[in-house]
């Protein structure tokens, strides 16, 4: 990890634990954990939060946030995202945001590489966040212990936001954006 990106989780990390951000933040997570439960055939849930949440603390190149729960058991597949670096941080759970540098013609380029992340703030900054470049492929897998609470950012707004998966029994890659999928499921 580069100094300059180091500083960058830093100062999300500052932002994301001060306990007026917390206070701001719990009932998205209170929302989006009942979510989850509301839709048993769902691997995770998540919502979008207001950047004004956090006041002047974030690094200006963040340009929305996110409120994500996995499901206890998850593995959510393969996905990037071509036009965003995301950031993410652990909040309640335990997970394994594996990571690897890409995929062509459905051949995997390089293998997995686990980054098990923890809630405990007392954890080292590495063990709590993960920075992913734009188009690296992520794959989280959740434990079958508990449920998988995440604060995720990125580098575009909400309704920009592109992920692809790899359908990997077909070989196709497929885009989404959250927002939209989003308005969707609740029509």
């Amino acid at each position: 990890m580069t100094a300059d990106e180091r500083a960058r989780l830093e100062a999300l990390d500052a932002a994301v634990r001060s306990n007026e951000v917390r206070a701001k933040i719990n009932p998205v997570v209170d929302r989006v954990c009942a979510a989850l439960a509301q839709k048993p055939e769902a691997v995770m849930t998540w919502e979008p939060i207001p950047l004004e949440i956090f006041g002047q603390k974030l690094p200006p190149e963040i340009r929305s946030g996110w409120i994500f729960v996995l499901r206890a058991g998850a593995d959510t597949g393969a996905e990037r995202h071509p036009n965003s670096h995301q950031r993410m941080m652990t909040l309640h759970g335990t997970g394994d945001m594996r990571v690897r540098a890409g995929v062509r013609a459905g051949r995997a380029l390089s293998r997995w590489q686990s980054n098990v992340l923890v809630g405990e703030a007392s954890a080292p900054l590495e063990r709590r966040w993960i920075s992913i470049p734009p188009n690296v492929w992520h794959r989280p897998v959740v434990g079958k212990d508990a449920d998988w609470v995440v604060v995720s950012f990125h580098t575009v707004p909400a309704e920009e936001l592109i992920e692809e998966k790899l359908d990997e029994a077909e070989g196709e890659l497929r885009q989404k954006k959250y927002v939209e999928a989003e308005l969707k499921s609740k029509n």
